[in-house]
């Protein structure tokens, strides 16, 4: 395949065509730098069959300090030298990528206003930041070139400007926040054009890359796809070896990676004709959701790029690379889009996952999942949802004989709703792969005969429908939303739907997103969905909701439904005022909070996932690891 072929960058050689591309990790400590986590987390992607590696962004000045855990490049040479030291033992290239995030940044942590090039509010935080002056402008540059040199004499093969989403660079190439009347704003190119030579000049014969937003999703006065092959070919005009395509901006940091609900491969178009705009000795990398081997293959032999940055696709499975050479293509663990673990930039500083592979982010912690048992045991396994099947999987990589037996079929919950559907197919697939024995429809009063005939029984059974905290009148009926997804029960085929969504996650979101004009949403909070701040969904759910016509109940307390004729009442409470009012529906589905299922009765019987406490498909997968390697 392509992919697997190596590239030509520069004056350097990449071993494949697959770019694992900076994104915050969270894994720097206090001061700043990079740390042994982040050695392992990169190495193991080279390991993998990565071609080229772009470390996380590092900031090029004191002043830029936009997250916790950010790294500063004045502190990164020890940090840098460990990382290629480590990827290039497995032949990858390795690549700072500097930047400085200008007004979209933070002050919480320097106590020092935010630099940027004219007064445009921060959009989360409506922070103002200051208006750069001349030497604040030309102490940027110098950041920059003193950076790229220090990133080259630490062993690296080059560095990448950032000029893409969360970038001082882009914002004065843009109209959005560059409202200047000097130099800098006359031409809003000049600081790119200033800030490239000064990199290429500090960074000598090594790589100098851009990473470019083509797309600022603002067409009023943002960079627009019709502008970027220009802006792109003027650009690499003064010695970029390689430019990455993106979009977004400050209005849409949602959109340079956004989930499931947005197509994959979204910014193809822009990207070919950025290739066509440039010179033949740049190098032209795709990005945008791409997760697939098939799209990344075909987007190469296209011509629509020359290699392509896979960065979820490899947090989901390091061995990308490495499993397309080996012609197992098909076995690459799926990206599923969710951003629940590997997006991470939110005041919960978590470290960087994925529900797919818990050990992403944790390669220093984690045991080997897969070596081999001592004594290999028979195993049952109760429940074949993603715990019970990750428990299944694992336990037979590491030789144990395994059944898992399930009432449904395999995949539980994470199989009809949400974006798992993937990764269950993928858990199937490798259980039975590994012989694992997956027999459905099979009922309680069985499991506990084939207790016996095992030498260890995982239960992953999952969870059952919460206890509503809320009056149900007599005749009344409130659908379980789990009931619905699995088709035990279906909804009145008329009339509107009262969705409690107390959670304020995907599950109901997705549930009244479905039902379009016939969903009443109501929840606790100002606004529908508040949890999905985390994966970056919110603005987009709650404009996809608006365009369904979901009708919402904000700060809406359940406490009442009641029979009224064919219909039903809801009574709800406003949860700051206490006003109560009442909605007349057709139907009542819960989305709330679940419980664990009961305990089977089987002396010493482990555990995994929702059974121990309902939460996301991560601890799901992760209890299912941990319960396989607890077997002796």
């Amino acid at each position: 395949m392509r992919l697997a072929e190596s590239l030509p960058i520069g004056a350097r050689t990449a071993p494949s065509r697959v770019m694992f591309g900076p994104h915050v990790t969270n894994l720097g400590d206090d001061d700043r730098s990079f740390t042994d986590r982040h050695v392992a987390y990169y190495e193991r992607r080279a390991r993998g069959g990565a071609g080229i590696i772009v470390t996380e962004g590092a900031g090029v000045h004191a002043s830029d300090w936009p997250y916790e855990r950010a790294p500063l490049a004045e502190r990164c040479a020890e940090g840098w030298h460990n990382i290629a030291t480590a990827c290039h033992a497995h032949g990858a290239l390795v690549i700072a990528s500097l930047d400085h995030a200008g007004g979209q940044g933070s002050s919480a942590y320097s106590q020092s206003p935010l630099w940027a090039p004219s007064r445009v509010p921060e959009v989360n935080t409506r922070e103002v930041p200051k208006w750069m002056e001349d030497a604040d402008i030309a102490a940027v540059i110098d950041g920059f070139g003193r950076a790229a040199r220090l990133a080259v004499e630490s062993g690296l093969d080059g560095v990448e400007i950032n000029a893409g989403q969360h970038s001082l660079v882009r914002q004065f190439m843009s109209g959005l926040t560059n409202h200047r009347g000097d130099r800098w704003g006359a031409d809003r190119l000049e600081f790119a054009r200033a800030v490239i030579r000064a990199v290429r000049d500090a960074a000598g014969s090594a790589i100098v890359g851009l990473r470019l937003s083509c797309d600022e999703l603002a067409p009023w006065a943002g960079i627009t796809p019709e502008m970027a092959p220009g802006i792109a070919a003027d650009m690499c005009s003064l010695g970029v070896d390689y430019v990455v395509v993106v979009r977004g901006a400050i209005f849409s940091a949602e959109k340079t990676r956004p989930d499931f609900h947005e197509p994959t491969g979204f910014n193809i178009d822009v990207c070919r004709a950025v290739r066509a705009a440039v010179g033949a000795s740049t190098a032209v990398f795709l990005q945008g959701s791409v997760v697939d081997v098939g799209q990344a293959e075909w987007a190469v032999e296209d011509g629509v790029c020359d290699g392509v940055e896979m960065t979820r696709a490899q947090i989901a499975d390091a061995e990308l690379i490495a499993k397309v050479r080996r012609g197992d293509a098909d076995r690459v663990r799926p990206c599923i889009r969710c951003n629940q673990t590997c997006q991470v930039r939110d005041a919960r500083n978590p470290i960087v996952s994925c529900v797919g592979d818990p050990s992403s982010g944790h390669e220093t912690r984690d045991p080997r999942w897969e070596a081999p048992a001592p004594t290999s045991r028979r195993v049952l396994v109760v429940g074949a949802g993603p715990a019970g099947l990750e428990a299944s999987r694992v336990a037979a990589a590491r030789g144990h004989d395994v059944t898992v037996v399930d009432t449904d079929s395999p995949g539980g919950l994470a199989s009809v709703a949400g974006p798992g559907g993937p990764l269950v197919d993928w858990l199937v697939r490798e259980c039975e792969a590994l012989g694992v024995s997956i027999r459905a429809g099979v009922e309680p009063d069985e499991w506990s005969r084939l207790a016996p005939s095992h030498d260890v029984v995982i239960q992953a059974t999952g969870s059952r429908r919460g206890i509503a905290d809320y009056t149900i009148g007599d005749g009344a009926i409130v659908y379980d939303v789990a009931d619905i997804r699995r088709g035990r029960v279906a909804l009145p085929d008329s009339g509107d739907v009262a969705v409690l969504d107390p959670i304020g996650g995907p599950i109901g979101v997705a549930f009244a997103e479905e039902l379009g004009a016939r969903a009443v949403l109501v929840t606790p909070d100002n606004i529908a969905g508040n949890e999905l701040s985390r994966t970056g969904d919110l603005a987009p759910a709650n404009v996809r909701l608006a365009q369904k016509g979901v009708h919402i109940e904000r700060r809406s307390v359940v406490r009442a439904v009641e029979k009224n004729g064919d219909g039903l009442i809801v009574r709800l409470q406003d949860r700051f005022s206490g006003e109560v009012r009442t909605i007349t529906v057709s139907a009542v589905v819960d989305a709330g909070f679940r419980l664990p299922t009961e305990p089977l009765p089987v002396d010493r019987a482990l555990s995994a996932g929702d059974c121990v406490a309902p939460r996301t498909l991560y601890e799901a997968v992760l209890e299912g690891r941990r319960a396989a390697v607890k077997i002796s």
